[in-house]
């Protein structure tokens, strides 16, 4: 549009009628001329074009710019590349006076557009610089830890038996855990038969299996102090949501549950994260007798902890989380939450079929109490395919 604009009109008049006859004969003998001139012209523009390709190694994009724009200080060009004729009137003649030449108006379009494009880039721009800061500003400083909405709560602890029952071992979606034979109850502060959580805050696999948890002792007892947090923003699925166990406890006349979490959410400046609980010498016994290649074969590092790590009475042990943080990847609290009730869902259908299994192993220890629960069509399938019953 741009090189419309820049289109120089021709010039000049007509010559007096009584030059007739020489004007016809300047105009035929020129004639020739513009045209040879006109073909001469034409090598020296392929030439130039020729010039003007990309060196080896320009880009496609950069090829593609040079061939839509127009090259400065290169003449306009007709049809084929040759010279404009001389007068730019046909023969050569000039046009006759008095007539202006219409010139083709500015277009504003052009410059609209490119505004237009300017505004949506920028505004791109800004939402991505926003995220990054956001992002960035969670990552460093760590998911709040805040009670847990009335609203979370009440789904989680009041799911339909048929709902659990639906799902049942949750298929292929969810681990089970490892069974123990011939050791002891787990006897923690004089209470028994008991359960051991040991997790941190920033870890994207406690983050999954307290889902799981939460759902299960609910059946068993009633939560306080629960609270709700995410995992941490520079791990692997990050900010994944969940629960925190730091201020929590269940009063259940069924089991005794006691949770460690030994790290925030929150970077440590030198590096790793805030340190938070700390385990007593009777449970750092445990966690080392049991969290071994001894007792879980597909531990390979004894002494160390795979968070989370459960053991559920010794009677079942559950290193890492039972299935993938990855099907809780971008869902809120509240989402998980709600479609606990959808036995159909993936997410549901792991952290449900994780939370019979964990009420099995309980059930097991409570001598099949409460009845309503260990008779449930959802528990009795766990507890046959860990071979309880």
């Amino acid at each position: 549009m741009a090189q419309d604009n820049e289109k120089t009109p021709p010039t000049g008049g007509n010559t007096p009628k009584k030059a007739a006859t020489p004007a016809k004969a300047a105009g035929n003998t020129a004639k020739a001329p513009a045209k040879a001139a006109g073909n001469t012209a034409k090598a020296p523009a392929k030439a130039g074009g020729n010039t003007a390709k990309p060196a080896t190694g320009t880009s496609a994009k950069d090829r593609s710019r040079q061939q839509s724009r127009p090259v400065s200080g290169k003449a306009a060009t007709g049809k084929g590349g040759n010279a404009p004729k001389p007068g730019g009137g046909k023969g050569g003649n000039a046009p006759r006076s008095g007539k202006a030449v219409a010139t083709k108006p500015p277009s504003n379009r052009g410059v609209l557009i490119a505004w237009v494009s300017v505004g949506v880039v920028i505004v791109i721009i800004a939402v991505l610089v926003i995220i990054n800061a956001t992002s960035s500003t969670t990552a460093a400083a760590g998911t709040p830890v805040t009670p847990v909405p009335a609203s979370i709560l009440s789904a989680v602890t009041s799911i339909p038996t048929s709902v659990y029952d639906a799902v049942g071992t949750g298929g292929s979606a969810s681990t089970p855990p490892t069974v123990l034979s011939g050791q002891p109850p787990l006897t923690i502060n004089g209470q028994s038969p008991a359960i051991l959580y040991v997790g941190a805050e920033y870890c994207p696999f406690c983050a999954a299996e307290r889902w799981a948890v939460v759902t299960a002792l609910s059946r068993f007892g009633t939560w306080s102090g629960l609270q709700v947090t995410a995992s941490s923003g520079s791990d692997e699925f990050p900010l994944t949501q969940t629960f925190s166990f730091r201020t929590a406890s269940i009063t259940s006349p069924y089991i005794s549950f006691h949770a460690v979490e030994e790290y925030t959410n929150e970077p440590a400046s030198g590096g790793g994260y805030k340190p938070l609980q700390h385990l007593t010498a009777a449970e750092s016994a445990n966690v080392e007798k049991y969290d071994s290649p001894t007792y879980l074969p597909n531990d390979t590092q004894a002494g160390s902890i795979s968070y989370p790590f459960i053991n559920i009475n010794n009677q079942a042990l559950i290193s890492s989380s039972s299935y993938s943080p990855g099907l809780l990847t971008n869902q809120s609290h509240q989402e998980i939450a709600s479609n606990l009730t959808d036995p159909s869902n993936p997410a549901t259908q792991a952290i449900l079929g994780t939370s019979n299994y964990i009420s099995a192993v309980i059930c097991a220890s409570t001598k099949q109490q409460p009845s309503d629960v260990c008779t449930s069509s959802g528990v009795q399938a766990a507890a046959k395919a860990l071979k309880l019953s």
